[in-house]
């Protein structure tokens, strides 16, 4: 029978354990997924809390490359994570001692069991059924059969529709040369460093995306989320000239991270980062001993200015560019943004250091 193109199907009833002791055979971190450890603990125990009572479970989804060979094989693995990573995580956890049961849980079948906190340790000493209950629940696990790598991307998109994925996250799904080269750059020490935002939502790919788009177009541009996914779906045919941004891009990171401070206060926003991505970019390499000393003096100005003129609207004192400055801040992504924010940069750097 020939190898389908295209199929879904049940692993059957697997036990937990079993799970557990072939977690290994799982790539956990394929390209189109995104970041674990988004559940809180009490979201984890949740969980638990749900297969203890026999609740139902969401169907987890994996890539199952046991029916032969596959270029989407990228670790040579069994099976690979489309939907459900949050959950196996919250699982595993329990499982090795790092979750424990939330402060307010009650074993349905049995409420006078005061089992609330405890962890599975816990469990497999005082409850050893219990603990067997748990070890040899199982929750439906689908596998799935893709030749072609955008129906596996599909897929995920798909099933997070009603998740709220993020417009990084998504993009992160898509196919091209963009999405991967994005993700080698998240990787860069500048990201890792240097940045101080959140990047658990994919906040470091979106800002890497932005870059991209100005190194691929050559100067500034809008970077709205319909700009961004422009880009990726785009350009899939277009891996020369994207490598060829990725590889300015990095050249600008490098100079970045011998800039800035690890995990410095100045790169506390992902809106401002592209600005000064470009203030860096545009700048004579003699100048750049100067450009972290000036951005701290810039913003002190400014806190001080918006200060001012939030006290005394009449003031002389108040320097307006700076005030047009925080103005143009409130949308960053703007075309016109961008351009009056690096403008005002440029044009007081220019004052301050001859």
């Amino acid at each position: 029978m020939a190898r389908p193109k295209f199929k879904i199907s049940t692993f059957g009833p697997k036990p937990l354990s079993w799970w557990r002791s072939n977690k290994n055979k799982v790539d956990w971190d394929p390209p189109y997924q995104r970041r674990g450890r988004l559940w809180s603990s009490t979201d984890k125990a949740y969980l638990i809390d749900s297969i203890l009572n026999e609740y139902d479970i969401p169907k987890i989804y994996l890539a199952d490359f046991t029916w032969g060979s596959s270029s989407l094989n990228r670790k040579n693995l069994p099976y690979a994570i489309i939907d459900g990573k949050q959950r196996f995580e919250a699982i595993f956890d329990f499982f090795e001692g790092k979750l424990v049961l939330n402060d307010d849980f009650v074993y349905e079948d049995d409420p006078s069991l005061g089992i609330a906190s405890l962890g599975y340790s816990d469990l497999r000493k005082n409850y050893p059924e219990l603990a067997e209950k748990f070890e040899t629940s199982h929750v439906d696990v689908m596998g799935v059969f893709a030749e072609d790598e955008e129906k596996i991307n599909e897929l995920f998109v798909r099933l997070n529709r009603s998740k709220s994925l993020t417009g990084a996250e998504i993009r992160n799904a898509m196919l091209g040369p963009a999405p991967e080269i994005a993700r080698n750059i998240a990787h860069h020490e500048f990201f890792i460093n240097n940045i101080r935002f959140t990047v658990s939502r994919g906040q470091d790919l979106n800002a890497v995306h932005k870059i991209m788009l100005f190194e691929y177009h050559g100067k500034l541009t809008e970077t709205k989320r319909r700009n961004l996914d422009g880009f990726v779906r785009d350009t899939r045919d277009q891996k020369e000239k994207i490598e060829l941004a990725g590889r300015r891009v990095i050249d600008v990171l490098d100079s970045m991270s011998e800039i800035f401070l690890p995990h410095d206060h100045l790169l506390s926003s992902g809106g401002i980062f592209p600005v000064y991505y470009w203030f860096v970019r545009e700048m004579l390499k003699t100048k750049y001993n100067h450009v972290r000393e000036f951005l701290v003096k810039f913003e002190k100005q400014r806190i001080e200015n918006r200060g001012l003129s939030q006290r005394d609207t009449g003031s002389n004192q108040i320097d307006k560019e700076l005030l047009e400055y925080d103005n143009l801040n409130r949308s960053t992504n703007d075309l016109r943004s961008h351009q009056g924010r690096f403008s005002i940069l440029v044009r007081r750097f220019r004052t301050a250091v001859k």
